[in-house]
Parts: structure tokens; C-alpha cells; sequence
């Protein structure tokens, strides 16, 4: 029952930004940013809810500007806080995973924000923020088959999330390295992970119910979120390796 404590100051936090991007909209029309004009919105995660996020952090990065936090530091610290979430979930304390893994999310958005707002921006800081990126995701992941591990068909949905974690990214990179321009697709990293924190973050406040009704598994919502990310991910990674063969000369 603690755990969901942390589930709910999450939802709690979420409530609260919703509230007053709400009034913000209703006063001043949709905030909109330029960063995710470039990246852009999908199907799965609308333009509008990045849009939110993106407005929501934006003091936070002056904040740490004028505090000459750098980057680097923020990027180490998304490190940090998905390893608390990876450890969380190996011990089943979903609700402070949740809340780990968005904080996690929000490091990663604010260093390349924080790089931009100070003009600090390399390829170095490029190629630690990516190596990062992926080793947030996989401890996740290892975190979770840690905790399913004596489950075989749990483990194997979270392994086919983890898989696709990595052949979506690795799709990205094949597609700039042969210099071949192909859509972006589906389960991009922000697409993930929506649905890792929505489905961890359920697990503490509808599980046990979900359990008695269904005699479903208590984490079946974190499972359902890794299934999503696994099948559609998967797809469109086969999908993005297609477009690049048929691209290529």
C-alpha cells in the first residue's frame, strides 16, 4: 500500500499540469514548442500532449540555466534516476518505478533543452546523451525481467520490449548512417516511454483489483504497456529496415 503513495503524488503532480495548461490554453492559446515541431507528434502521442510536457519543463531549464547546471550532469542524472526505477521494479515497489522512470524521461528532455538554451550543444554531448538514453531503457528492462524472471511468458514480453526498444533506435541509426530518409515511424523513445510509466504506474492502484476480479497478474498493466511497446515496436522496426533497403540504390 505505500508503493501507491508514490503513484499517487505522481497523479497528483499530472493533475495539477493539466489544470493549468488548461487555463494556459483557455487564456493564451496551445504553448508550442520548437523542439517538437522538429521531432514532431504521432499517432500514438499527439503533438499537443508533447507540447504540455514541453511547456512544463521550460522554467525548470531556466531555472537550471541560471543555476549552470550542465547537460552532461543532467544526462548523468537520468542515469540515476532510471537505476532507482530499475531496482524498484526488481523489488516490485511499481509506484516509486513510475515516478523514477518519468523523472528519468524529464532529465533526458532537459539536458538537450538545457544545451540549446546555452549554446553548449557537441557531438560528444550527442553521443553520451544516446549511450545514456539506451542504458536508461535496458536497465529498465533488466529490472523487470528480474522481478518476472520465474514466469516464463512474462519474461518473454518483456524481453520482446526490450528487443524493441533497441531495433527502433538502432533503425534510427541505420537510416542516418546509410543517409537515407525514411519516416520516422512508431514507438519512438518518448512513445515508449508513455506507455512503461502509464502501465508501471497502474500497477499499485488498479493491480490488486484487476487480480481478484480476473485473477490476472497484479502487474498486468506494466506487462500490457512492455506487450505494446514489444509488438508495435518490433513492427516498426521491420517496417523502417524495409523503407531503408528499398531506398538504398
Amino acid at each position: 500500500m505505500r508503493d501507491a503513495y508514490f503513484t499517487y503524488a505522481h497523479a497528483a503532480f499530472w493533475a495539477l499540469v493539466i489544470a493549468f495548461y488548461a487555463v494556459r490554453v483557455a487564456l493564451r492559446g496551445a504553448w508550442r514548442s520548437e523542439r517538437v515541431a522538429k521531432i514532431g507528434g504521432t499517432a500514438l502521442v499527439g503533438r499537443g500532449v508533447m507540447d504540455m510536457a514541453y511547456w512544463v519543463l521550460d522554467p525548470i531549464v531556466k531555472a537550471l540555466v541560471r543555476l549552470r547546471i550542465t547537460p552532461n550532469q543532467l544526462t548523468w542524472s537520468s542515469l540515476v534516476l532510471a537505476s532507482v526505477a530499475a531496482v524498484a521494479a526488481a523489488y516490485g515497489w511499481f509506484g516509486l518505478a513510475c515516478l523514477s522512470l518519468t523523472w528519468a524521461m524529464f532529465f533526458d528532455i532537459l539536458d538537450g533543452q538545457v544545451a540549446r538554451a546555452t549554446g553548449v550543444g557537441s557531438m560528444k554531448g550527442e553521443v553520451l546523451d544516446s549511450a545514456i538514453d539506451r542504458y536508461c531503457e535496458m536497465i529498465y528492462f533488466v529490472g523487470f525481467a528480474l522481478f518476472v524472471r520465474d514466469v516464463a511468458w512474462q519474461l518473454v514480453i518483456v524481453l520482446a520490449a526490450a528487443v524493441a526498444s533497441l531495433m527502433v533506435s538502432y533503425a534510427g541509426v541505420m537510416a542516418d548512417a546509410m543517409k537515407v530518409t525514411v519516416a520516422r515511424g512508431l514507438m519512438r523513445r518518448h512513445e515508449r516511454a508513455l506507455y512503461l510509466i502509464l502501465g508501471t504506474g497502474l500497477v499499485p492502484l488498479v493491480g490488486p483489483a484487476l487480480h481478484d476480479r480476473w485473477d490476472v497478474p497484479v502487474i498486468a498493466t506494466a506487462l500490457a504497456g512492455c506487450a505494446i511497446i514489444g509488438l508495435l515496436g518490433n513492427l516498426a522496426a521491420v517496417v523502417k529496415f524495409v523503407r531503408i533497403a528499398r531506398a538504398l540504390p
